[in-house]
């Protein structure tokens, strides 16, 4: 497949962003026509990464993770089992990056009875809950804002990440492939984990049983980069084979 143009890159990074774009503003974030940004946007629908639409275009439905609200609802009891063992693995003190999603939502409202954290998030809804107790000292990192994730992506956030070592990474994932591959939905999302897991000494991934089953957009990591990954059933066999085969621990958690 043909590399994107640095145009065409832009277009579907807006894109996954926010969800659906209009011509004139692309035209205007690109500093073109609104006839040279419909040429770069063609091959980017011919390839079905976008869908035109009047007056814009959108990401497809395939691609497209739903809102943080809705997911704050899904398989509930579930997350907030791998919340409650997340919360077992840190201390009083500690040092950690949250990135966005429903899980580490929970994570968070898990961790909200310890002290003295030092948190550096993305999420602004991780970054509030965590900020009520007083001790802890919660760097929400900056950079453009998601309407449906509540956090901040792109190159600002990544280099305000570069400031910081912490002990733990914790980290949501969009799905896992057959090839055991891990899977954000987003060009940004997917940036933002790799980054987290360059300046954490331990990663931890949260996913419940159902990101075995959903496809996402643009891989993050292999399952051999992280240090543990906590779920709440068995994973198929291929991949806990291949966990076991390079030392991840795997945390089945008890959603009973």
């Amino acid at each position: 497949m043909k590399p994107l143009s640095r145009h065409e890159a832009e277009i579907f990074r807006l894109a996954t962003l926010r969800g659906s774009c209009s011509i004139s503003e692309l035209a205007e974030r690109l500093g073109v026509s609104d006839e040279t940004v419909r040429r770069h946007i063609r091959p980017l629908v011919e390839r079905g990464q976008l869908e035109k639409v009047h007056g814009g275009i959108v990401l497809p439905d395939r691609l497209r993770e739903a809102p943080m609200e809705r997911r704050m609802g899904e398989n509930r009891a579930a997350k907030q089992a791998i919340a409650k063992t997340v919360s077992a693995m840190i201390d009083d003190g500690d040092t950690l990056m949250l990135d966005t999603g429903s899980t580490t939502a929970y994570v968070a409202v898990a961790l909200s009875g310890k002290q003295g954290l030092h948190v550096v998030t993305n999420s602004t809804e991780i970054g509030r809950i965590l900020a009520r107790q007083s001790t802890n000292k919660v760097y929400l990192v900056g950079g453009e804002v998601s309407s449906d994730q509540f956090a901040t992506f792109g190159p600002q956030a990544i280099e305000f990440l570069h400031r910081f070592n912490v002990r733990h990474g914790i980290l949501s994932i969009g799905g896992i492939n057959s090839k055991n591959e891990l899977f954000n939905y987003s060009l940004d999302e997917a940036e933002f984990s790799r980054a987290v897991i360059r300046q954490a000494a331990s990663v931890t991934i949260v996913a419940d049983y159902t990101k075995f089953s959903r496809h996402a957009l643009v891989k993050v990591c292999n399952a051999t980069d992280i240090d543990t990954f906590i779920t709440d059933r068995e994973p198929p066999q291929a991949f806990r084979e291949l966990l076991s085969e390079n030392d991840t621990h795997l945390v089945i958690a008890d959603s009973q």
